[in-house]
């Protein structure tokens, strides 16, 4: 071998030891930016997303909508219903080297149960105490049965976060969150960037083939997939269904769909605040005609191109929880005007706040439409999702869309959004029949008394319509075929163990 040759050889290992290219990351296109990145705290849908490559929880969802192992390997329930015990699994680090066990989770449930800005409150309601039963054992008593508790679990309020660094950064925790999954924070700019890196300790680290992790949010769907083609991004979550047959017909893409578990909504501002004091929050008759005044299956078909259905529950038609004795609403202008009337109105007002993203914006501008014939004068209200999110709760709105993308157990659908102290109930409404129907659901483990308390609820929110249901949508994803192991999931969840890129 010539000087030169060795010489070639030495500095092309040299580029190669240097190069960044080995370490292999992956860019997702997100449709919203994320709030806090507090388990605690935070309420967006992308939040989640992050979470689930981040935040480990004690249990998760299978695609099949099992509860199964994450960080509690095995869980029992006493007789009387009223004690859950959880073994742990042994060995789990934090992203700050700190040891996960029972003492960590105990101080993260109290925290979720106890932080002044909790979110999670209502969630855990149910649970009296916790306690470490031994170094990986812990046990939760509840003040009554609560068979939704598990389900809880296996989301924010399950996400066991390092006792030390919740401790020192108290509420500003999601400034730099620790938690005890694949990937640990790295950065966070602020309607730009996310990135996490490949945790070395993790405990299932033999099944993470990526070494960084970049979010992005891209609110216009346009936008987002001309990046995925252009290679700027490797992966894209609520693909428009507008792109569907393009995404599917272009051989450097991979298509992925599933039907959801949450819902399309409209929140009205029932009683949060003084925006409260306006024709369609005071007054029922104008909730009912609104939402007969709105064509569903047409709203779905148009906007999303019979990949969604029609709803007017928090649960889809096809899942048993829905009640039929409440069917899908067909559109009654007649009966939707003669409702305005009989309230007193001729022409009603009302501001609506939408996110940014087209797919929304499309979406509420048909129903502006559909509902002006009624009678209703809407005029829209364009925001940023995490922003449109904060002024629901601070009741800064008088009609607010959003989505929810579901829970496993039906409470996750509707006890925190429609009971008196429920921890995102928006609307502030109230009805303590609700509660009480609701609350005695949550304590049965006979699955026909729950549908039976949930129907009856059903009734009366169907009435009183705090929560205005429009539909169901699928979630769809579009990767580039370099990237595979991907598996969809109707929670909407981007699991990142398996996946591999290149």
């Amino acid at each position: 071998m010539t000087i030169l040759s060795r010489f070639s050889t030495l500095l092309l290992a040299s580029a190669l030891l240097a190069s960044p290219a080995l370490s292999t990351e992956l860019r997702i296109g997100l449709q919203d930016d994320a709030d806090v990145l507090d388990p605690a705290q935070s309420r967006t849908f992308v939040g989640r997303i992050v979470y689930t490559a981040m935040c480990d929880k004690l249990v998760d969802v299978s695609p099949d909508l099992k509860i199964v192992p994450q960080l509690a390997t095995e869980w029992a329930w006493s007789a009387d219903g009223k004690e859950l015990t959880m073994k742990l699994r042994e060995g789990v680090k934090f992203h700050d080297d700190t040891p996960m066990n029972a003492a960590a989770v105990v101080a993260t449930i109290e925290r979720n149960m106890t932080l002044p800005e909790s979110r999670r409150k209502s969630e855990l309601s149910s649970v009296a105490k916790v306690e470490a039963t031994s170094d990986y054992e812990v046990k939760f008593t509840l003040k009554a049965p609560d068979v939704t508790l598990l389900a809880q679990l296996s989301d924010r309020a399950g996400m066991i976060v390092s006792p030390k660094a919740a401790a020192e950064l108290g509420a500003n925790f999601g400034s730099k969150p620790v938690c005890a999954g694949p990937f640990k924070f790295v950065e966070r700019v602020q309607q730009d960037r996310i990135v996490l890196e490949k945790f070395a300790d993790y405990w299932d680290k033999d099944k993470v083939f990526i070494d960084k992790v970049t979010y992005l949010p891209i609110p216009d769907t346009t936008v987002r997939l001309a990046n995925l083609r252009s290679g700027e991004l490797d992966m894209i979550e609520r693909l428009a269904a507008t792109d569907a047959t393009s995404v599917k017909e272009d051989a450097s893409l991979t298509y992925s769909d599933v039907v959801n578990i949450g819902y399309m909504a409209l929140y009205v501002n029932i009683a949060n605040g003084p925006r409260a004091d306006n024709p369609l929050g005071k007054d029922k008759r104008l909730r009912q005609a609104f939402s007969l005044a709105i064509d569903r299956e047409a709203l779905n078909q148009v906007v999303y191109e019979g990949t969604a259905v029609g709803g007017n529950q928090p649960f889809p038609p096809n899942s048993p929880w829905f009640n039929k004795d409440l069917p899908v609403p067909t559109r009654d202008l007649e009966k939707a005007k003669a409702l305005i009337k009989e309230a007193g109105f001729e022409r009603v007002p009302i501001e609506m706040q939408i996110p940014n993203n087209p797919v929304a914006a499309q979406m509420m501008q048909i129903v502006q439409a559909m509902v002006a014939e009624a009678g209703f004068d809407v005029s829209l209200k364009t925001t940023e999702f995490a922003t449109l999110l904060s002024e629901q709760t601070a009741g800064n709105y008088q009609l607010s869309r959003s989505d929810w993308s579901g829970r496993v157990d039906p409470d996750g659908n509707l006890h925190q959004f429609v009971t008196c102290k429920g921890g995102i109930n928006d609307s502030k409404y109230c009805n303590p029949e609700v509660d009480t129907l609701l609350n005695e659901a949550r304590a049965s483990t006979d699955q026909a008394v729950r549908k039976q308390k949930y129907d009856a609820a059903g009734k009366i929110l169907n009435d009183d319509l705090p929560i205005i249901y429009l539909g169901h949508q699928s979630w769809i994803w579009a990767t580039k075929k370099e990237v595979t192991g991907f598996t969809p999931s109707p929670d909407g969840m981007i699991r990142l163990l398996g996946v591999k890129k290149g």
